[in-house]
């Protein structure tokens, strides 16, 4: 009998921690499946951030490195460049990146640093409890803006795709989603291309990935794919921000 579907060599057998529709779990396959497609399993690094997907190496069979919160490109540039010959990519949330790790990935993207981020855009803090994130929406009520996140007292959310395409260091920046069967496989597209940047030598990349968070949000898992949709698509539009050798936004 011929296999057509099988658990991607790169993802281990130990079962997630996420909660219930929650699309880290995706979005860990994906990059599992991209390191066994391109042959990288035994040459990448990730590197696990502090927040939903701390214990990230628990997940992947490659050698994953703990970095402190918002530290993690950082901890890749250092890998990276005593190791120039690994593959490094991070894996953050945006209480990460976007909060405390902001000077971190700004740096890196200007430097050109010759890694990989996976940045997972849920609007809010998940492990910790629900707080406003850089990126939580106007309006949207957290644990911090119970009344809604006021932009006249609490600023506006940080585009991060967009930011950093105004930089020259960056060379592949996209923002896809996991919300349906086929934002998912273009999201898969998006990762692998990425990977194959740093193999080429190209320099940084940044795949922004828009997730859900339902226990956070306090919704049900169709409820949180539906919001994601609705809400949080129109105002972080999917697509090419920054791209060297093709077109972008």
């Amino acid at each position: 009998m011929t296999k057509v579907f099988e658990k991607p060599h790169a993802l281990t057998d130990t079962p997630f921690h996420y909660c219930p529709g929650c699309t880290h779990g995706i979005c860990h396959r994906l990059v599992a499946e991209v390191l066994d497609e391109l042959g990288i399993e035994g040459d990448a690094i990730g590197i696990a951030p502090v927040g939903c997907a701390v214990t990230a190496y628990n997940y992947f069979n490659c050698d994953v490195q703990q970095a402190a919160h918002g530290r993690a490109p950082a901890v890749a540039t250092g890998i990276k460049r005593v190791h120039p010959d690994k593959i490094v990519f991070t894996y953050q949330g945006d209480g990460d990146l976007a909060a405390i790790g902001t000077a971190e990935t700004v740096h890196a993207a200007a430097r050109g640093e010759n890694i990989t981020i996976i940045f997972i855009n849920n609007t809010i803090y998940g492990m910790t409890g629900g707080q406003m994130a850089p990126t939580t929406l106007p309006g949207q009520v957290t644990q911090t803006s119970p009344y809604g996140r006021d932009t006249a007292t609490q600023g506006y959310p940080v585009k991060i795709s967009e930011m950093l395409a105004t930089l020259d260091g960056p060379a592949y920046i996209e923002r896809v989603s996991l919300d349906s069967v086929p934002n998912i496989k273009k999201a898969k597209q998006a990762i692998k291309k990425a990977f194959q940047c740093q193999i080429d030598k190209k320099g940084f990349s940044l795949i922004e990935v828009l997730s859900t968070c339902p226990t956070n949000w306090g919704m049900s898992a169709p409820e949180a794919m539906e919001r994601l949709r609705r809400d949080m698509i129109p105002y972080y539009p999917l697509g090419v921000y920054k791209d060297i050798g093709g077109e972008a936004k």
